[in-house]
């Protein structure tokens, strides 16, 4: 294709995906083609898929067209535990395909480790709140649960996982796990929530913070209680592990540490793993070789036992 012939980027990937790569809330799939934008370089397009991994796109858990998860299996699939993602972008973008939320997680944990690997996309703010986002996500960890037999996997052995504004929503869901019980979603064995800073949603809008969080969560405290995993802690939730990113200014890690101790004060079971890692990189680096990936397999390994 040449420079007169090209799209404008704007027109080829759309206004909000455009928004998501220049905010740095998201990471486009991995693809064929590769495009330039003030400086920097995006992939768009479809994942590739590795050799011996089957994908099946975009199975339906709820009649929206948001409401879709990508299934990553190996091709002979038997009794597989299951890795649930679930992606960021501020609530309000985000891409179940991203390079970030797939790529080394499935070539670790899908062509290495024989799991099956399941990615979510959910509707997005505005169209809907926080509080029904979560809902998306028990409904399509309940739908993984139902259907995971066909796929070769073990609905007893599943493990969420989010990262960003997806690590909020699976530290809400863990944090009181009647909202999944209420989509039909069946008690999983472990969290693991790479890097939010929204783990106490009532103090976050109550002092300074990033105007993003006021598009996501309003202006309204009785949404904010509802929201925060914090203020809706109660017994009963799986075994949580809480990465986070120390050089962040946001306080994450001290959110973490916070939010572990309430757990671990109402009889649950809580670990943190603070990383010298950015917020994109404790997505995009999760499955490559190193100390980062065996310190998650361990957790896994140890919860699946």
């Amino acid at each position: 294709m040449t420079p007169k012939t090209r799209m404008p980027m704007r027109a080829r990937l759309g206004t909000a995906t455009l928004a998501c790569l220049l905010a740095s809330a998201c990471a486009a799939p991995h693809a064929q083609e590769t495009l330039r934008w003030r400086g920097r370089t995006f992939d768009v397009g479809t994942p590739v898929v590795p050799a011996g991994v089957v994908r099946h796109a975009g199975l339906p858990y709820g009649p929206d067209p948001a409401q879709r998860l990508d299934i990553y299996r190996p091709a002979q699939a038997q009794q597989a535990p299951v890795l649930v993602m679930i992606h960021g972008g501020g609530w309000m973008y985000g891409d179940k395909a991203a390079a970030s939320v797939v790529d080394a997680k499935i070539d670790h944990w899908v062509r290495e480790r024989g799991f099956v690997f399941a990615s979510v996309g959910y509707r997005l703010v505005p169209q809907v709140t926080v509080l029904q986002q979560a809902e998306d996500i028990a409904r399509a960890l309940a739908l993984v649960q139902s259907q995971a037999a066909a796929w070769g996997a073990d609905p007893r052995q599943v493990v969420l996982m989010g990262h960003s504004a997806g690590a909020h929503l699976v530290a809400l869901l863990s944090a009181a796990p009647q909202l999944a019980r209420a989509q039909g979603a069946q008690p999983w064995r472990a969290t693991i929530a790479l890097d939010s800073a929204a783990l106490d949603t009532v103090a976050l809008m109550q002092r300074r913070h990033l105007p993003l969080y006021d598009r996501a969560f309003g202006s309204d405290p009785a949404l904010w209680a509802q929201v925060s995993p914090t203020a809706r802690l109660s017994p009963g939730g799986p075994p949580m592990l809480l990465v986070c990113s120390a050089p962040r200014r946001d306080d994450a890690c001290g959110q973490a540490q916070r939010f572990a101790q309430a757990l671990r004060a109402v009889g649950g079971n809580a670990d943190l793993l603070p990383l010298q890692l950015d917020h994109g990189q404790i997505n995009a680096e999760l499955g490559a070789a190193g100390a980062y990936t065996a310190a998650i397999d361990r957790f896994i390994d140890q919860q699946l036992r």
